[in-house]
């Protein structure tokens, strides 16, 4: 994940400095693009999730831990998105998507690692504010809620090795910027996404001390329209 952000900026540093730098004025790509009442496209991206604990009174027992650790893994997003202009700078959008992951869970006194697969369809309400659009470039930052069904939550199922609960629901906030090209807008931001509902039902002897479990993710979304 590290490696795809320092990519990202290497590659903004580069377009923003031969549009500008180099090129002089720069040709306007795209210039009524933002004009338009209702926008659609769609975005690809990738995920990384994370989860904090809230624990009960603690129990001094060897197979209960009190702390917990998360092994994050890369995942990967795909989505619609839809938008609506309300002001030159202000935009309200929805992204429906799909996002798949897995994470393992660990005491903090083991090694032996539980890996948990999850598929998440995902449903954010977010406000785009825009910063004023310079050539090719206009930064922007988000902000709003989110809700997600997860597939893979075992809910209802009292023989599963980790239940969690499938509706769950976050806010999040973000930062983007939108670059112009002749065929299409291209906007890859970086989201972090904060889980305000327990998620935690059930789970494996070690994890008997747990009393809420809260989502956290960082989403590296690139966005084309």
């Amino acid at each position: 994940m590290k490696k795809i952000i320092v990519l990202i900026g290497l590659f903004l540093f580069c377009y923003q400095g031969n549009a500008q730098i180099f090129s002089g004025e720069s040709l306007i790509n795209q210039p009524d693009i933002d004009n338009k009442r209702w926008s659609w496209g769609y975005y690809l991206g990738f995920n990384s999730y994370d989860y904090s604990f809230r624990y009960k009174k603690y129990i001094p027992q060897p197979s209960v831990g009190k702390d917990l650790i998360v092994n994050r893994s890369t995942g990967f997003n795909v989505g619609l998105i839809g938008n609506l202009k309300i002001t030159n700078n202000l935009d309200f959008r929805i992204e429906p998507g799909v996002n798949f992951n897995n994470y393992g869970v660990r005491p903090t006194h083991s090694g032996i690692v539980d890996e948990v697969n999850s598929t998440y369809v995902h449903v954010p309400l977010l406000f785009k504010f825009n910063a004023n659009r310079l050539n090719n470039f206009r930064p922007f930052i988000l902000g709003g809620v989110s809700t997600s069904l997860n597939l893979s939550s075992n809910e209802d199922n009292p023989e599963a090795f980790i239940r969690t609960t499938t509706a769950n629901y976050y806010y999040e906030i973000g930062v983007g910027v939108d670059l112009y090209f002749y065929y299409f807008k291209l906007s890859p931001s970086l989201r972090g996404i904060f889980g305000v509902s327990n998620e935690f039902l059930e789970g494996p002897s070690y994890m008997n001390n747990v009393d809420e479990m809260f989502a956290r993710g960082l989403f590296l979304n690139f966005t084309f329209q």
